[in-house]
């Protein structure tokens, strides 16, 4: 069989397009002009016939400098008729606009299409036409009406229907000895229930000249998109950790049984969407502050505490098995997460379970193809987390053996006939159920046509199996965190090593593909926590403690001659803390001796003091003040942290000589001690550099990263993109067809006070609150008279605002949202409740799940009803289907 490929492209000199996929290697293609390019292939196809996939590439001196959008690689099925050709005529695809629909949160989920059509008949002479057109629905086809008799006259009832059996790329082959030129068609919306069409494209009519298709030859037309005139898809959803989960079956958390049991709630109140937060074990030292989700000690495993123990199997120990239920009843009625005790119970019956069960399991085919599937990450992080036991401390750094990774040692301590291997074999039956629970979950969700959303965070533990394992990938001296924002005026120290993006570019960011590839096994969307990091993490020093020491990196720092450019003389001085006895007073009021006595002495005679040796830094400040929670010594500590960070610039942390303008220094003594002069100079250059100076390098940095990682499987895409947002992150996010994160009292317009919902990008997921931030009856009562503000000028009512977020004034706010401009708009469970009187929390504070500016928050929020309460609550249901109905948020077409 002879296969023609045939593609337009202008290349520049050098450059050659090749097609992909055929072969190991990419083949090459010909032209006589730079423009049009031909490839002629033989290829032996089996009587029944063969589908091949192809994507076409662009290659200079030997090397991949472009590729088309190949998230959907092209398809075409190959009859078994010997001595046939087929001519294929392509188009080069680029990102398509609405790329979104293309994900398998669509495909798999929202408009997915479980019951396929056969692939078309072929004819001797046959004409393929192909199309994209993902916005139908299993009820809808894609159909051809046209010019002549094959194609229905022009008579919609008589359209050609196309098959969808590569949805959502559609086909048809039309007997070409039976048409007459020029074609002239059109593509229809054809509904399937009331056999009838319900709309043309209203493009023009497209047209064929006649193509001269031989006897035994196929033409093949592709890359064609239809789109018609029906109302753009929006859907609404909820956010909720697992863990928060609550059903009569609960272990006192909520684990991947509930997850079916809220997806079953989504389908009543016509919801389309679960976001959940981090699921991956954060197990370091089995205390509360383990619950904490994004410090993960593996970036593939999943939290024990996730498992549901009905699904492992029953006890055959009867005193055991009474004794769990007896505890299931006592932990499941507390109102808030009990941390240790869960972990601790659910244990003591994974070890049991295991005894009984564990030899069958881990002899069964499915958990043998699950293991060899998994060996990579799950042989270390099973023997990662049995050291940790053994060695009581999750930093590996401190065992007295296996210190440092040893893939070979690993390997001789996973066999089975070591002393070490049950106990290591127990991490593979834990993570082997997991699997199974929410793969389960996955296939329900897909099934009910609702979307399972997860949460990538941006950070590793520097106490975990990756740091353990692949340390090139990481810059183990450094931490991770966030500048100041709305959330944290010290910025935020999340404790995280950064990643070496240098090495990681020398294999095409392998870490992160493998991340992102079994990320797609069980969720179709997720959302990318901080995605700011890509463009550049904020990096602070290891002896700080808060965030205002840090720096951008990667960044480009200035030189004393670009500094001094400004009108700004540098000083030395001002890299150290500046502490006068002038504003001492204030920070310290009636501890001000102490300080001066204590931690102070003085550098010279004009009240100019210094911090005394072993109080230099703020983490020796803080290991002074360990374990001292009185309020005297916080107050000082606190005082002291601040007196540290009261510095104008930092140190490049690579290149001597080259400084950064301390962030958000404005606020602080060492600025309001400059001259009206410098302060005007020193805002200058402040401007340039933290608003202007890196939009193209960040650019550049986040185009090197983002394409190939959010393209590397059909998951929708969505960025947390909150915080000190570079200019150039709407361009990344836009040219790549990222959903953005928009909130309205974090608007993004500096103009604005509260974010304005009709302006909202149609690519945006739009909420009230996120998990980091206070419910919205919550914020309604932190500031009186911002509240009174948003009352009358975005709610639009006269007079004096009400104290509380009443639940007529909630379901206001959420009625808004969801008429947001946002093509999705998810609400926390917590603020979907806060519409109804009855049934949301009576303790508003109860609803609360993280407060960032407390690094040892505790992370423990639970449902207060059940979920089979939930579902029996009629009037909220009913109200919420109402809600996302009459605003569009639940799509017939």
């Amino acid at each position: 069989m002879i296969l023609s490929f045939n593609i337009e492209y202008r290349t520049n000199w050098g450059e050659e397009v090749r097609l992909a996929g055929l072969s190991t290697e990419s083949v090459p293609m010909h032209t006589t002009d730079g423009i049009y390019w031909t490839a002629e292939l033989e290829v032996e196809v089996p009587q029944e016939g063969l589908t091949i996939n192809y994507n076409y590439q662009i290659e200079q001196n030997g090397s991949v400098i472009r590729k088309e959008w190949d998230n959907f690689p092209r398809c075409i099925f190959l009859s078994g008729v010997p001595r046939k050709k087929y001519r294929i005529n392509d188009c080069w695809k680029n990102i398509p606009e609405q790329l979104y629909l293309y994900s398998s949160a669509f495909t798999e989920a929202l408009l997915s299409h479980p019951e396929r059509e056969s692939i078309p008949q072929g004819h001797k002479k046959g004409l393929v036409i192909k199309a994209y057109a993902p916005r139908i629905n299993k009820d809808y086809c894609l159909g051809i009406c046209g010019n002549q008799k094959a194609l229905g006259n022009w008579e919609p009832e008589k359209a050609v229907l196309m098959s969808d059996a590569n949805f959502p790329e559609w086909q048809v082959e039309l007997d070409a000895s039976k048409l007459k030129y020029p074609l002239e068609y059109k593509f229809v919306l054809y509904n399937k229930l009331e056999k009838k069409v319900d709309c043309w494209e209203n493009n023009p009519n497209r047209y064929l000249a006649d193509p001269e298709i031989k006897t035994n030859e196929t033409l093949v037309i592709s890359d064609r998109y239809a789109y018609f005139d029906i109302p753009a898809w929006k859907g609404a959803g909820m956010a909720i950790p697992v863990f928060s989960l609550k059903s009569e079956k609960s272990f006192g958390v909520g684990d991947f049984g509930d997850l079916k049991r809220m997806i079953d709630w989504a389908v009543r109140t016509h919801q389309k969407v679960i976001q959940i937060l981090p699921i991956n074990d954060t197990t370091m030292t089995h205390a509360w502050t383990d619950s904490y989700p994004y410090n993960s000690i593996s970036i593939y495993a999943f939290h024990p505490m996730y498992a549901d123990m009905k699904q492992m199997g029953t006890l055959k120990d009867k005193e055991a098995a009474s004794g769990f239920n007896k505890k299931q009843k006592e932990l499941n009625s507390l109102t808030a997460i009990d941390y240790e005790a869960v972990n601790q119970t659910k244990w003591e019956f994974f070890r049991l379970i295991f005894r009984q069960e564990g030899e069958k399991v881990l002899a069964s085919k499915g958990f043998k193809d699950f293991f060899e599937a998994n060996k990579e990450w799950l042989q270390p992080y099973a023997v990662f987390s049995y050291l940790r036991d053994a060695y009581r401390t999750p930093n590996f750094r401190e065992w007295p053996k296996y210190s440092v990774y040893n893939a070979e040692e690993i390997e001789k301590m996973c066999q089975p006939e070591t002393a070490d291997y049950p106990h290591i074999a127990l991490y593979y039956f834990i993570q082997y159920h997991l699997h199974l629970q929410l793969l389960a979950a996955t296939k329900y969700a897909r099934e009910k046509g609702v979307v399972l959303k997860g949460d990538i965070p941006i950070g590793i533990s520097r106490n975990s199996v990756e740091a353990w394992t692949e340390p090139h990938y990481f810059n183990l001296n450094g931490q991770a965190g966030a500048p100041p924002d709305d959330f944290s005026v010290n910025g935020q120290n999340w404790g995280f090593p950064t990643y070496n993006w240098d090495v990681m570019e020398k294999d095409g960011y392998r870490w992160w593909m493998k991340r992102f590839q079994k990320m797609a096994e069980y969720f179709d969307a997720y959302r990318i926590d901080h995605i700011l990091g890509f463009f550049r993490i904020w990096e602070i020093p290891m002896n700080a403690v808060h965030g205002l020491l840090g720096q951008f990196a990667p960044s480009l720092p200035m030189s004393r001659e670009e500094i001094e450019s400004y009108g700004f003389t540098f000083r030395k001085e001002y890299l150290n803390p500046y502490i006068h006895e002038s504003f001492l007073g204030q920070l310290f009021g009636p501890y001000t001796n102490t300080v001066k006595q204590d931690f102070l002495e003085l550098a010279d005679e004009s009240g100019i003091y210094r911090m005394k040796p072993g109080f230099e830094t703020q983490q020796e400040v803080k290991q002074f003040f360990a374990g001292k929670n009185d309020e005297d010594s916080i107050w000082i500590r606190d005082g002291l942290y601040s007196l540290i960070s009261n510095v104008l610039f930092v140190p490049d942390k690579k290149e001597e000589g080259k400084y950064h303008p301390r962030i958000g220094v404005q606020r602080d003594f060492i600025f309001r001690a400059l001259s009206e002069e410098d302060k005007n100079a020193f805002n200058k250059l402040y401007d340039q550099y933290y608003y202007h100076r890196h939009n193209e390098f960040w650019y550049q940095q986040a185009m090197k990263k983002l394409p190939q990682l959010t393209q590397s499987t059909r998951m929708l895409v969505c960025g947390e993109d909150l915080g000190m947002i570079p200019a150039c992150v709407p361009s990344v996010m836009n040219d790549l067809r990222i959903l953005s994160l928009e909130i309205q009292r974090m608007p993004k317009n500096p103009m604005y006070e509260f974010g304005h919902l009709e302006e909202y990008p149609y690519r945006s997921v739009c909420t009230i609150s996120t998990h980091d931030m206070s419910t919205l009856r919550g914020w309604w009562e932190e500031d009186y008279q911002q509240t009174q503000r948003y009352y009358n000028t975005m709610l639009g009512h006269y007079g004096i605002a009400p104290t509380v977020a009443t639940p007529e004034l909630c379901e206001e706010i959420v009625r808004k949202h969801l008429n947001s401009n946002s093509i999705l708009c998810i609400l926390s469970f917590q603020d979907w409740l806060s519409i109804d009187g009855n049934l949301r929390n009576p303790n508003v504070q109860e609803e609360r799940i993280n407060v960032p500016s407390n690094p040892r928050n505790y992370w423990r929020y639970r449902m207060h009803i059940t979920l089979e309460q939930l579902m029996k609550a009629q009037g909220l249901n009913d109200k919420i289907g109402e809600l996302i109905k009459y605003t569009g948020r639940n799509p017939e077409k």
